[in-house]
């Protein structure tokens, strides 16, 4: 809980207009269901403006004609506009319905696909349930309020235009006088905008941290714990949660107050067409079924303006969820195919070609790295990597190791200088090419929801159960999953929970492996299993590194003794350079960090040329 959240974004201080018309773009591409659903929102103010006029002719009918009036004809009136509107209340439900699901469906999907799209320097400044809030609640509402707001405000500006042409065309001075509460209306919805839309906002943010605070909170359970901070976690949580709770009272009192606003000025409508409307009909200047219609359109004025009132209400609480989800729709990934890369390869010949080369030669040449919200960490880094060559990592935290690495992978692009890959500038090549060619073992291994099978199977979905099968046997992993209740057909739970770290970390290298890498990445990747499961993964590690260039960062230096090179990485740059052999008798910085691990009979056999023990 007391991780520092992520900034928020800059929001506009009026409604956006650009950002909305985006938005309703993406309801346009929805022909089928948007076209029936104005339709049949105009037909539904049609209805509701013409029971007025069928009950102006019954009661003028009356007058004129008494007990002989024509009762047959205005019941058939009411008899068909009944059904007209119950025909247009279902049809709209359905397709209101319909359009809300489907664009939620749609913008959920491509925020998802633009997640797996965006680097890994997105993901350094945001938590898992920031990005969660938008693509359920944030997303769930827009969708709603685009799909049942178009029917809303067409309905609404539909019923309030003939409602107007109505009074106008009835009596236009009466219906001047009615229509004189319009300009009231808009001045208040003015003066409400800016208050009810930044009070959105503020609930709107405090509950995407909150729902951070949940996922961070239950992913570290153990951790809280074990230290004992439920109490500081739940002082950090009401914190957050009382600022919600605030914003939120805020927001209540000010539609409490917009409202009844709103409702009084269309009661003052009605009465204003009494007042004038009675003088009228004393007069002999209009009828008393006018003088009804009147009073029905001007108390039902303020229906349609009530509801666009709150559909106004609901677009700027929601302009926040838009500006968010779009924010996150619109982010552009920094890493990338450049449209020349993308131009190149789209020739199918060529395409062809490099999808049957393979990873042979990784050079580092005067690389400069800086992560966006730190110091540089490293500069003028040069390094050349033979086929085959398997080069480990090892020095003090911070140095840089995992940056080379993640530089290697493309997850990161280097700030200056270049990566050759094969001879060429890897942002000369698709991305999806290099990455594909990856395999990656971390040092905590994670494990998706289903199979042991599945899991294998992951990076290579095609592969064969012979295939996976065999995968696990060349990391000895093949014996602990046999020994499970179904074999390789065993349910992991979620994150691998039912399986111990060794386990996870033995299917972890077998799903590697299954993805036949041509560069294969271990990121302390035994630092946390027990020394049974690291001979198990030392006996079978060659297997797996053998004719891939392989970059190992370990801790334990027990797993890099065979290593073709060791670099020690200080501040960014090599310290030192060699075999595991060559760097002790060094007695520099490698030697220092080995002989701390292992005894000093061990290291002095090492340097005499002799087997240490437990080799």
């Amino acid at each position: 809980m007391s991780a520092q959240q992520p900034p928020e974004d800059d929001f506009k201080a009026k409604l956006d207009a650009g950002l909305w018309w985006k938005l309703l773009r993406r309801a346009l591409q929805k022909k089928r269901l948007l076209y029936p659903l104005v339709i049949s929102a105009v037909l539904i103010a049609a209805c509701d403006a013409a029971f007025a006029h069928v009950t102006r002719w019954v009661i003028d009918g009356v007058v004129r004609e008494g007990a002989s009036a024509n009762f047959t004809g205005y019941i058939g009136a009411y008899l068909l506009v009944t059904i007209l509107l119950c025909a247009g209340v279902w049809l709209f439900i359905q397709l209101a319905g319909g359009l809300a699901h489907r664009l939620g469906f749609d913008i959920r999907t491509e925020g998802f696909a633009r997640l797996q799209e965006l680097e890994f320097n997105f993901y350094d400044t945001r938590p898992v349930g920031w990005l969660i809030t938008r693509l359920t609640s944030d997303c769930d509402r827009l969708a709603r309020v685009i799909a049942w707001g178009i029917l809303d405000i067409m309905w609404g500006c539909s019923f309030i235009a003939l409602i107007a042409a109505s009074l106008l065309y009835m009596n236009w001075k009466l219906g001047l006088v009615v229509l004189s509460v319009v300009p009231p209306l808009a001045l208040v919805s003015r003066y409400f905008q800016t208050k009810l839309l930044h009070s959105s906002r503020e609930i709107r943010k405090y509950n995407s941290q909150i729902t951070a605070g949940f996922n961070e909170s239950i992913a570290g359970v153990r951790t809280t714990k074990t230290l004992v901070r439920e109490a500081d976690n739940l002082a950090e949580f009401e914190t957050v949660s009382l600022n919600m709770f605030q914003a939120a009272v805020r927001n209540a009192r000010q539609s409490a107050v917009y409202y009844p606003v709103v409702f009084t000025l269309g009661s003052l409508a009605g009465g204003l067409a009494l007042w004038r409307g009675g003088f009228y009909v004393n007069s002999g200047a209009m009828s008393l079924g006018t003088l009804v219609a009147f009073t029905n359109f001007a108390t039902q004025l303020f229906h349609p303006i009530n509801q666009l009132a709150q559909r106004f209400t609901e677009i700027q609480s929601a302009q926040a969820a838009g500006e968010r989800v779009m924010g996150l729709l619109e982010t552009e990934p920094q890493i990338r195919d450049s449209d020349a890369v993308r131009d190149a390869y789209a020739d199918p010949a060529k395409a062809a070609a490099l999808a049957t080369e393979r990873i042979h030669e990784v050079e580092f040449r005067h690389i400069d790295f800086a992560y966006a919200t730190g110091g540089k960490i490293l500069q003028d880094f040069n390094l050349k990597v033979q086929p085959g060559e398997t080069i480990a990592l090892v020095g003090p935290s911070g140095g840089g190791k995992s940056t080379i690495v993640s530089l290697v992978c493309r997850f990161y692009e280097p700030t200056g200088g270049e990566v050759l890959i094969n001879g060429v500038d890897y942002r000369e090549r698709p991305l999806h090419w290099l990455q594909s060619q990856l395999g990656s073992v971390l040092q905590t291994p994670h494990l998706f929801k289903g199979s042991v099978r599945d899991n294998i199977r992951y990076g290579r979905l095609e592969a064969t159960d012979a295939e996976v099968e065999e995968a696990a046997r060349l990391v000895n992993a093949h014996d602990f999953i046999s020994a499970l209740e179904n074999g390789y057909d065993t349910a992991v739970g979620e994150g691998g929970s039912r399986l111990s770290t060794g386990q996870r970390q033995l299917v972890s290298f077998a799903r590697a492996l299954l993805a036949r890498p041509s560069i294969f990445v271990m990121d302390e990747a035994t630092s946390s299993i027990d020394t049974e499961t690291e001979q198990l993964i030392q006996a079978g590690l060659q297997r797996v590194l053998e004719g891939r260039i392989s970059f190992v960062i370990a801790h334990r230096l027990s797993t890099i003794r065979r290593a073709d090179r060791i670099l020690v990485i200080e501040r960014g740059r090599i310290a030192e350079c060699g075999t595991h052999e060559d760097l002790l008798r060094l007695r520099g910085h490698y030697y220092t960090l080995y002989t701390n691990q292992f005894s000093q009979d061990s290291v002095t056999a090492t340097i005499a040329g002799e087997a240490p023990a437990g080799a």
